[in-house]
């Protein structure tokens, strides 16, 4: 397959008019490839609906980790690489063309910022928790949830302390679970764990990372406990996998069932295979992705405590350098900070979101955690961002 060409949109250099271009770009094609209309931006009380109705509402967030650049996704050229996005999803959503990250551009650090509505800005590769308060614990807090309503499944051991913040008014006691399925994979063969080295790779990144789990970790003897998966079920239905991704989704499904959690976040990593540099695996990954965020939007619809009454919020952490960037590797990296690493985009699907429209205004990174406060009804008082009011 061969590497992506140059777009008109790399023409434009300055950055706020390049992630405009960005966002009409996708307007016009999803207009077109997809039917959605456009929307204008309508200003409605973002607790108005929320409080009367949050007791029964459940929120999933899939980060669409690793970056997609629309070349390979939302232009004409990669379309064929998300029909499930295209055909299932999008029509069904309001669709957020300009989601711009103007923190950090490292996986975890990114991901700490989408899930506490501020720019973290410790080292990516740092065992440390988020410094401000987390979704799960505004939550928890305000709410009065108890552990097993917020939960994450997490695609990389580095990610172990992504569920809860050091804030001193927050923290440890109201944090979400975390599960680490490679964590749990690894734990359960104790010895073989060479059949499953395709599932237990953590970092493309940075290859020799290995972070040190302490802290707050999910037990192994809890799997049978929690999740009523006995530890030789979840061994032999892992041998039938062939991604990372693919475990983490096998458990969010068993949490769903099992647990019903009010909020819960997923990350997707399998298109992070990009740095490793083959263009074919990177593709590979987002077929993988798209048709995993079909198989979850299809389980809230079937799963009777999720049917009617969640609301998904899809999105990646940022995209990936451009191939014209001297500086960056083009879909390998997203070393660069370009605008076009930054300029992503976020897909809303549930009861009262109104579906097949686009809106193609700038939206904050940090906006996702206050917008999930008025969808569940707490407030995320020290978050930078504000909600998305077209999806409340």
């Amino acid at each position: 397959m061969s590497r992506p060409h140059r777009t008109e949109m790399q023409n434009h250099t300055n950055p706020r008019e390049l992630s405009q271009c960005i966002a009409r770009s996708r307007r016009d094609f999803l207009r077109d490839a997809a039917g959605l209309a456009l929307g204008s931006t309508v200003f409605r009380p973002a607790w108005s609906r929320a409080l009367s109705s949050s007791s029964k509402r459940k929120v999933v967030v899939i980060t669409f980790g690793g970056g997609a650049r629309d070349q390979e996704t939302f232009m004409v050229e990669g379309q064929e690489n998300v029909p499930n996005l295209m055909s299932e999803l999008i029509p069904q959503c309001s669709f957020f063309t300009q989601v711009v990250n103007h923190g950090i551009l490292g996986h975890y650090v990114a991901t700490a910022s989408l899930a506490t509505g501020v720019y973290e800005t410790f080292n990516n590769f740092a065992a440390v928790s988020p410094e401000s308060p987390t979704v799960f614990e505004y939550f928890r807090k305000d709410l009065k949830r108890p552990s097993s309503d917020a939960w994450v499944v997490a695609p990389s051991n580095g990610f172990n302390r992504i569920g809860e913040s050091s804030h001193r008014s927050y923290g440890p006691g109201f944090g979400a679970r975390v599960i680490l399925p490679k964590r749990l994979l690894s734990a359960a063969t104790s010895g073989s764990s060479h059949d499953y080295q395709h599932l237990l790779r953590d970092n493309y990144e940075t290859p020799y990372y290995t972070p040190e789990l302490v802290g707050n970790e999910f037990e192994l003897q809890q799997l049978e406990m929690i999740l009523k998966v006995s530890v030789d079920d979840f061994k032999t239905h892992a041998q039938t996998l062939s991604s990372p991704d693919e475990l983490s989704v096998y458990i969010a499904r068993e949490l769903m069932r099992q647990v019903a959690p009010s909020l819960l976040w997923i990350t997707l990593h399998d298109i992070d295979v990009a740095h490793a540099g083959a263009y074919s695996l990177y593709i590979e990954g987002i077929r993988r992705t798209d048709r995993l965020c079909s198989e979850l939007w299809k389980a809230i619809q079937t799963e009777p405590e999720y049917a009617g009454n969640t609301t998904l919020f899809i999105l990646p952490d940022f995209g990936r350098d451009s191939d014209e960037d001297a500086g960056g590797n083009g879909f390998q990296h997203h070393r660069t900070g370009d605008t076009l690493s930054r300029t992503t985009w976020m897909l809303v699907a549930g009861p009262g979101v109104r579906p097949g429209v686009v809106f193609d205004r700038a939206v904050d990174s940090t906006d996702l955690v206050p917008t999930l406060g008025a969808v569940l009804g707490f407030s995320a008082s020290l978050s930078q961002g504000k909600p998305v009011h077209e999806v409340l």
